[in-house]
């Protein structure tokens, strides 16, 4: 009897989480698997949320993140703390997701092993190192080391073949990211109370259009966190609409959005939200606003237009399908093009309508049986 390939799943952030879940819930229902996970823990609070609803527990808990740790002195304990877990665990294969720190020095350890290395969500390029940055410079990174790459979209195993990467290698199999937001909608349904924390929001606000804001990259820091705080200002003086605004821990984010957008009687400044409430303000929203990668893949599943508060995305396939379009940290942009979404009831249409291109739920079973070929 052949014994089971150990795949090693390494990840340390929310969005790698709710990426990666839906795989290793795969993994451990398939006797054809022994399923190892380690997590880093670069994302600490937000990241177990996840693992809790998930129900996912690692078998290693690196706990790596200290106040204000630089991006190389992050690497460099990631790397070796990654390096010392691979060694334990002398996996087949270690998988790893996205862009992060954590899937870059994941990925680079098990290189240094010769373990091969298999990449969820590859190929998706900005084409500007900068933008989103470090993130593209990571997968880029990845991209050259992986043996297997699970490429979401045409989009991006063809980004892939341009970088000459061996076509055999690359497989299209749809995001993760369906997959666990069909998994989590569906326990919402079966279990309300999951999303429940919204409901006095939602009774304050009824009435109004939701526009539910996210926003937290490295490139938008300082003029444009506050070029975003003053969009999200002027649309709140609309009285047809009101702002639900999970704001991100990191403290160049919470310090201008509190100086910004405290206190205004339509805009809500939550604290981040759990899996399920945040598919919950998917649901509820009219439109979302978001620098984010996760959400572009996200809402349009839900039929929600989403404007990309970027001057870039790897995620070309949302802008061209037409269920995204890129608005920049301009201030006045963003507010004309999302009141052309409320005023415009065509406009908005086209967008709620459109196809998403990023999959259909089954991203998980198609790299399950890439992974036992």
């Amino acid at each position: 009897m052949t014994s089971p390939r150990k795949i090693l799943s390494v990840f340390g952030t929310r969005p790698e989480a709710i990426k990666l879940f839906p795989l290793v819930h795969a993994l451990e229902a398939d006797s054809r698997f022994e399923s190892r996970v380690c997590v880093s823990a670069q994302h600490r609070g937000m990241l177990d949320q996840v693992l809790s609803i998930a129900g996912v527990e690692p078998h290693h808990d690196l706990d790596l993140m200290e106040p204000d740790q630089s991006l190389d002195a992050l690497t460099a304990r990631l790397l070796t703390g990654l390096g010392q877990v691979i060694d334990s665990e002398q996996p087949d294969v270690v998988v790893v997701q996205g862009d992060t720190a954590t899937a870059m020095a994941g990925a680079l350890a098990a290189y240094y092993r010769k373990v091969p290395v298999a990449h969820v969500e590859a190929g998706l390029r900005s084409g500007d190192i900068h933008h989103p940055w470090p993130e593209e410079v990571n997968r880029k990174i990845i991209g050259t080391m992986a043996a297997l790459h699970f490429a979401p979209t045409d989009t991006a195993a063809a980004a892939l073949r341009r970088e000459n990467i061996d076509p055999a290698a690359i497989h299209v199999t749809g995001n993760t990211v369906i997959d666990a937001l069909h998994w989590i909608t569906g326990q919402i349904g079966r279990q309300p109370e999951l999303a429940a924390d919204l409901a006095p929001l939602e009774g304050r606000f009824a009435g109004r259009r939701i526009i539910g804001v996210t926003t937290h990259r490295r490139e938008n820091f300082g003029q444009g966190m506050e070029a975003i705080a003053d969009a999200v200002r002027t649309l709140a003086e609309r009285p047809d609409v009101a702002v639900v605004f999970p704001v991100h821990l990191n403290p160049n984010v919470r310090a201008v959005m509190n100086d910004r957008l405290a206190g205004l009687d339509n805009v809500a400044l939550i604290e981040p939200l759990d899996y399920p409430h945040f598919a919950r303000l998917l649901d509820i929203a009219h439109l979302m606003l978001t620098d984010s990668g996760g959400v572009q893949e996200e809402a349009p599943a839900l039929g929600k237009p989403v404007l990309v508060m970027r001057e870039t995305t790897e995620r070309p396939e949302g802008v061209e399908a037409g269920t995204a379009r890129l608005v920049g940290t301009d201030s006045a942009r963003i507010v004309a093009e999302t009141a052309r979404l409320l005023d415009d009831a065509a406009a908005y249409d086209r967008m709620a309508r459109a196809h998403n291109p990023f999959g259909d739920g089954r991203a998980s079973v198609r790299i399950l049986e890439l992974l036992a070929a």
